[in-house]
């Protein structure tokens, strides 16, 4: 290959705003290996990093945003947990936030396309979300779905803050540049629903809609569901998903949401997946374990975990369980087929670590 000829070409093709496609590898974020024979194999590098954002170090400053901005009429307060490793999100994907919103306050109804979520951290009967007309309460460590171009307001009719932790999908949604928002023009929006927990029956001569889904996921039936599971694997102790019961599929296109819990002294295997998540810390402590270091957690903690990372979970205590709430992209990539697993032999350690690939 003559340099200075294909120097030449690339100029002049610059300049017809063309580009060589042997022009492109080195501007992608990937790892190139090859194996004994010679042959090339590329796989991508995690997108962000490993990341804790640590509850006593975001209450104050969450307490301080209430000081800074005594109403939320013109913006949301909330603190959005910014991937050192990225230029935007918490993870490539999506991006994660602590929100607060003062007793007798409203925060004003809009909607958009993009997909969203809220986990109830501090709340009560007296605080609620309306998504479409449906009035549905926030007591702790309930979730509440506000689903691609739904009407959605927040409200705080009680006598302290209520936080929760929000998720969207928002940087697939710029990736894609689908960007569409649109505010009701008034402060809330008519409250002509009821709380449902999750829409379960329908009258049979009544087709079904298939946009139908729960928007309200109380947290008493979850802790219901998981003081009865007793089945733990080496990778992520038991997990639990939120579905949509009336397709069997995620709560949302795009985001995917589970409670995984980890038995006392839990000391997982590595795994890892193309998929990145983000996930709550409800109760306990404990360790996620990469290859290079260990980034420890504990209770209201929030953990960014990339895609294509190894990983392993820990819990620190020999006597009480771990309880993570975690959502995932893991929907995008089945849509397309791009999920991916790999996962340590549950006999590996003895074996000198040996790896087995699984693919989804």
């Amino acid at each position: 290959m003559d340099d200075d000829s294909l120097a030449a070409l690339e100029e002049r093709m610059s300049a017809a705003n063309l580009r060589g496609q042997w022009q492109m590898d080195s501007n992608r974020p990937q790892k190139v290996s090859k194996d004994q024979t010679g042959v090339t194999r590329v796989e991508p590098v995690p997108a962000g990093s490993t990341h804790v954002w640590r509850w006593h170090d975001v209450q104050p400053l969450l307490e301080s945003a209430c000081v800074a901005m005594p109403e939320s009429f013109t913006a949301r307060r909330a603190l959005i947990l910014s991937n050192p490793g990225l230029q935007r999100g918490t993870t490539h994907t999506l991006i994660a936030s602590i929100q607060t919103v003062r007793p007798g306050e409203i925060a004003w109804s809009h909607r958009h396309v993009i997909n969203a979520l809220r986990f109830s951290i501090q709340g009560s009967e007296k605080v609620l979300t309306v998504v479409d007309g449906r009035e549905l309460i926030m007591e702790p460590h309930d979730l509440i779905l506000t689903p691609g171009w739904a009407w959605h307001d927040h409200h705080n009719e009680s006598d302290q803050d209520a936080i929760w932790l929000d998720a969207l999908d928002v940087p697939f949604t710029l990736a894609l540049n689908q960007q569409f928002y649109e505010e009701l023009g008034e402060k809330a929006q008519a409250r002509v629903l009821t709380d449902q927990d999750a829409p379960l029956f329908r009258t049979a001569l009544v087709a079904p809609d298939p946009t139908a889904r729960p928007y309200r996921y109380a947290w008493r039936h979850m802790r219901q569901r998981i003081e009865g599971v007793s089945d733990a694997d080496a990778w992520h102790g038991s997990r639990v998903e939120y579905i949509n019961p009336l397709s069997g599929g995620p709560i949302l296109p795009t985001i995917a949401a589970y409670v995984q819990v980890l038995p006392p002294g839990f000391d997982g295997l590595f795994h890892r997946s193309t998929a990145s998540e983000i996930a709550f810390i409800i109760e306990g402590q404990g360790e996620v374990r990469l290859e290079d270091k260990s980034v420890s957690w504990s209770e209201k903690d929030c953990l960014a975990l990339p895609n294509w990372s190894k990983r392993r979970f820990v819990n620190s205590s020999k006597s009480d369980r771990a309880v993570l709430f975690v959502l995932t992209d893991k929907p995008i990539l089945d849509a397309f087929g791009y999920l991916k697993t790999e996962r340590e032999e549950t006999d590996a350690r003895r074996a000198g670590g040996v790896r087995r690939a699984a693919a989804e």
